[in-house]
């Protein structure tokens, strides 16, 4: 899974206009300080059994702020940092990337590029579709997704999964929801040039 994940990583990392961001220190920073604050996120993780262990993603924000490729870089830079840290085990970095990364924040960024495509531009359209509804989908994904590795994987049977980690999704969707909604609501509104999905004119000109 590993080979897979860098693999992805490293497409998105190959059409990245790096010239441009080098030179845009703005850019920079905010990329940067998006992959920091992922970090302690991560950190506060809850769990009964080694390897179960649920948190917030916040990849919904990151994917709207960055777009898919520098949202992918960043967030695995995060994912590494919290390796490194020793909260996540490097046995488990390919898996982690690949099911708790790359699917993720691209299954995330998919449903942006459906709600650009299909529905009415409109400010509470980003945020309450893209944003808040697109980061409980996103949770459920990643939850569901890698429960049947944990079984597939033959870590755990499927009744210890059921219990020790799915069952706990249900408190995770709206809490993930409202953290990304209310971070996207705050950066449309005070930094949207912050924002690579979002430009005034789709959205909130002669709406």
């Amino acid at each position: 899974m590993i080979v897979l994940g860098m693999l992805v990583v490293l497409v998105a990392a190959w059409n990245i206009d790096w010239r441009a961001w080098l030179s845009d220190k703005t850019r920079q920073h905010l990329s940067f300080g998006a992959a920091i604050a992922l970090v302690p996120l991560w950190m506060l993780q809850a769990g009964v059994k080694e390897g179960l262990e649920v948190h917030f993603l916040g990849l919904t924000t990151l994917a709207l702020m960055l777009g898919w490729r520098m949202g992918l870089l960043m967030s695995s830079v995060s994912l590494l940092l919290i390796t490194l840290f020793s909260f996540e085990s490097w046995p488990a970095f390919g898996v982690n990337l690949l099911l708790g990364v790359v699917i993720p924040l691209t299954f995330s960024y998919f449903v942006f590029l459906l709600t650009y495509s299909y529905l009415y531009r409109h400010l509470f359209v980003y945020i309450f579709v893209a944003g808040f509804f697109n980061a409980a989908l996103t949770i459920a994904v990643k939850t569901l997704i890698f429960s049947g590795y944990m079984v597939w994987s033959e870590q755990y049977n499927w009744q210890t999964v059921l219990d020790n980690y799915l069952s706990v999704l249900p408190l995770l969707l709206f809490p993930e929801a409202l953290l990304n909604g209310m971070a996207i609501t705050v950066l449309v509104v005070f930094k949207p040039h912050w924002m690579r999905t979002y430009l005034d004119r789709d959205y909130l000109i002669n709406k």
